[in-house]
């Protein structure tokens, strides 16, 4: 019997994609976010294609501040879309 491959969804495109094809996003314990390529981070995490444009949908659909629960500026967006140009 094959091994089950975990999938999560996307908060930009809402697509069910395998994990590892997804990038996590982490709200550490101290309160900021990071963009966590490995996946092992701790804190709690979102998920996002690597693509920039899902990126945009998360903002305008607020992706980001339901899973979080918080309010999420426009710094934190243009850091997350540095970090996704520059992997």
């Amino acid at each position: 019997m094959p091994k089950k491959i975990p999938e999560r969804k996307c908060i930009g495109c809402g697509l069910m994609k395998p994990k590892n094809s997804l990038v996590r996003i982490v709200r550490t314990p101290d309160g900021s976010f990071a963009v966590d390529f490995t996946g092992r981070a701790q804190g709690r995490g979102a998920y996002i294609c690597h693509d920039p444009e899902c990126l945009d949908m998360a903002e305008k659909n607020h992706g980001l501040e339901r899973s979080f629960g918080q309010k999420i500026s426009a710094d934190i967006y243009a850091q997350m879309r540095r970090s996704l140009q520059d992997e």
